[in-house]
Parts: C-alpha cells; structure tokens; sequence
C-alpha cells in the first residue's frame, strides 16, 4: 500500500504563501554557507518565486521562520553528534535497520555516520535527487512545450506532447503556473481561421515504454498518489482539483479528448497517431520554468510531477525517456557532478517504487552541493523544502515538544515515506549557527506516525546540538 505523505493546511494559496516566506527567510538562513559576500544574489532569490506563478499581487509573506547562520560558527565534532543522535536513532519506534548521514555543509565534512553507503528504499526522499540531475540538465529556467500543429488531411490538428503534466483545464489549475489548454485551442482557432476542426490526433511519442513504474503498490495509480505516467495529460491526471484526487485511467486519452472538446470537435473523432515531418505550427504553450516545479514538487511530494521531470533528465541526456532510461540519466547526471553513486538503485523518480535504492551519503551530498555559491542553478531545493511546523508535508509535525517542536523552523526536509518506510533528509541550522545536511532512512517500521515522530526528535536534536 502507498503511504501518502502529509498534506498542507491552506491548500495552493497557503503554499504559494509559504514559498513567498521561505524565500524571504532562505536568504536570512543560509548567510554564511555561501563563499560569496552577496547571500541573497548567489542563491538567485532576490525576488520571490511565487510571484511568477500567478497573475496579480502575490500574498503578504508571513515572518521568517529560518534562524540565521554563522558560517564563522564552530563545526560539531564527530563524537559529539554521535552523542546526541546515536541514543534517538535506536528508538523502538525506527525499527532494527536506521542508517544516517550527517554533513557540514560549509566544509563538506562528515560528522557522523551510520550506514551512511548503505542502498536503502528511500521513498519520497527520491525526489530530491530527482530535482538536483532535472535542475542541473534543463536548468532552472526551462518550460517544456506542449504544441499543435497541422495533421496530414484538412481539418486534423495533432497535439504534440512534450512531457508536461500540469496542463490546466480546471477553473483554477492545480499546478501553480500552468499552461492552459483553452489558451492553446484560442491559438490553434486563431491559425485555423474558417478551416473547421474535425480531428484531433495526439503524439505521444515523446515518452516510451510502460507508464506503470517497477515496484508500484497495486494502489499507486488509484489512490489518489499518483497516475499513470503520459507525456499528456492535464492537471497530473486528476479528475478534481484536490491532492488526492482519483486520475484517469488513460490520462493521455482524457487530454487529448479535453482538447477537441474546446475545438468542437467529437471525442470519436480523436485517436493516437504522430505529427507529420515539417507541419506547420498552429499553437504552442509552455510549462512553468522547472524551478517553479521543482519547488511544488518538493513541497507536496508531487509523485506525477517527479516521474516527469525524470523523463526531462532522460531527455536531455539523449536518454529513452523510460522509467529505465531516466533512472540510467539520473545515474549519469550525478556520476559527472561528483557523488557517490554506491547505493545507487532508482527505478523511478518519484519513490513510489519499494525496488528503489539510495544512501545517506549520496542525499546529503547532493544538498551539499547544492548550496554551494557556484551551482545556483540548484537553489530551487532549497527553497522548495518543506519547513518544520510550517509548509508543505511537514506543516504537521514538530508542532509539539515531545515531537521535536524546538526544531520548528529550523529543519527544512524532505519526507519519504511507504508502508514500512520512514525517511526524512534535509538541512537545520543548530544552536552555534552552523548549516548540517542529514539523511536518516529506515525501512523496518511497523508504526509509521511513531516512526514520523522518532525521525522528528532526530533532527531536533541535531538542531539543537552544538556538539563540541
């Protein structure tokens, strides 16, 4: 059964909100990691990213959250931090096998390890391996395009896929930012003129292989966590405009039906096919930038938005963009970035699958890395983390002292979680000031909120730990 990860209070408008903050905070928490003098111009986030993703006046941003850094701070000992974190990592509640990273990320040291080599499932913490090789090939600022062009007999328009899953058809789409099919069928009627449409042909041929991952839960496509994986689709395959809402048994199908709609043309009257070589062009629209959906990503653990962005990976590897052709990119991207790739085993982008394997290490040095001055082209993760008691999938924990409340605000994280599966990776800033990377994955778990709440006083402990 696929375990599903927490949900944000507030909804969209409460996450666009949210991110406004975190940007704002982001250039207070992390002053001193960064060799440059100017924090906030080398992360790239003078201004907030949330106001790119919708028309109008952003929200007021909330006060900060993130306590500000020392970079001049002492670096824990290794005997210290294994002090404070070996006791919590042996709580019943994680079960017999934990491992752990723990990382300074100024330095790149590691100050504690257990396991840290060791190929764990890692669930959702999948994804932020998955938005550092996307970011770092496409790079922050690419949209993928979704087009139309003219098909082969008079009044056949062919709508090419390009990889997109957040295509909007809703009132209000679901993806903060997305292209909107009623604006792609405006344009198609504007080139048409008089020609009537009486065809629509959709060309997938973008994506291959099954749209069904290695290792899905039986449920992963019908429990509201996920669809099946097409290159077209709209709103991620969702029949509502909610998280967990039931998708399309053929999403792809349901796009390019939802689109002749808007031309008036019959649902008989659309079918699977390809574009003809040197038609012409009759609309096109495009994606928000990738680091926009990296961020939402992040932040609601989106399993459709992940399992694509890994086909961009493929993509622009010159990869089949495949579940095997975006794991094998992946693999590549970080093997020329400098990580260690040993536990290295993703069969998808996402973590749906148990057949997945990452270790501490190559996760906390993928965070390492990123918050270096000279890969701003990987400063999305950051901003896109959930915060403790704050955003995003960890808007519900640390809100209680017992379950590493002290910590609120001060761990940004990305949660991973399936049934027997209890993960949580990200960065805290501890008592001295000092920014640590951590990775904790265990994957013998029988109570997954007892698990939530060991893993949680982990990294409040790290937090609050000077560790000398």
């Amino acid at each position: 059964m696929v375990a599903r990860e927490t949900p944000q209070p507030g909804g969209r408008a409460g996450l666009v909100a949210a991110v406004v903050a975190l940007v704002v905070a982001l250039a207070a928490a992390l002053t001193g990691v960064f060799a440059g003098p100017e924090v906030v111009r080398a992360l790239g986030l003078t201004d907030a990213p949330a106001a790119a993703w919708r028309a109008g006046t952003p929200p007021k941003a909330p006060p900060p959250v993130l306590a500000a850094t020392d970079g001049q701070a002492p670096v824990p000992t290794q005997s210290g931090v294994s002090a404070a974190l070996t006791p919590l990592l042996g709580a019943q509640a994680l079960g017999p096998h934990i491992t752990a990273s723990v990382v300074d990320v100024t330095t790149g040291k590691s100050i504690f390890s257990a396991e840290q080599d060791a190929a764990m499932t890692p669930a959702s913490t999948t994804k932020v391996v998955t938005a550092a090789t996307v970011l770092a090939t496409r790079g922050p600022a690419y949209r993928i395009q979704t087009r139309v062009v003219a098909g082969a007999q008079p009044g056949e328009v062919v709508i090419i896929a390009g990889g997109d899953p957040t295509l909007g058809v809703f009132p209000t789409s679901y993806y903060p930012g997305a292209a909107r099919l009623d604006d792609l069928a405006a344009q198609v009627k504007q080139s048409l003129g008089d020609v009537v449409s009486t065809k629509v042909t959709y060309d997938v041929s973008v994506f291959s292989g099954p749209g069904i991952g290695p290792g899905w839960d039986a449920d992963a496509t019908t429990g509201g966590s996920g669809a099946v994986i097409t290159p077209l689709m709209t709103e991620g395959g969702r029949t509502k405009a909610t998280k967990y809402s039931d998708r399309y048994a053929q999403p792809d199908l349901q796009a390019a039906q939802a689109f002749a709609k808007l031309l008036g043309v019959p649902t008989n009257a659309v079918g699977p096919g390809t574009a003809p070589q040197g038609a012409k062009q009759l609309g096109k629209v495009e994606s928000a930038p990738v680091a926009r959906m990296v961020e939402f990503m992040l932040q609601e653990s989106d399993n459709v938005l992940a399992d694509s962005l890994a086909r961009q990976v493929a993509l622009a590897k010159n990869q089949p963009a495949s579940f095997d052709g975006a794991a094998a990119a992946m693999k590549g991207v970080l093997q020329d970035l400098g990580m260690p790739v040993t536990g290295y085993g993703l069969v998808d982008g996402s973590g749906f699958s148990r057949n997945d394997r990452l270790s501490p290490a190559l996760l906390t040095g993928v965070l390492s890395m990123a918050a270096r001055a000279d890969r701003g082209d990987l400063h999305a993760i950051f901003s896109g983390l959930p915060v403790a008691a704050y955003s995003g999938t960890l808007a519900t924990r640390f809100l209680k002292a017992q379950e590493g409340g002290s910590a609120a605000g001060l761990v940004r994280a990305k949660t991973g979680t399936l049934t027997g599966v209890n993960s949580l990776t990200g960065i805290v800033v501890d008592v001295d000031g000092r920014t640590l990377a951590f990775a904790f994955m265990a994957d013998q778990t029988t109570n997954a909120n007892q698990a939530v709440i060991a893993l949680d006083r982990v990294a409040a402990a790290l937090a609050a730990c000077g560790c000398h």
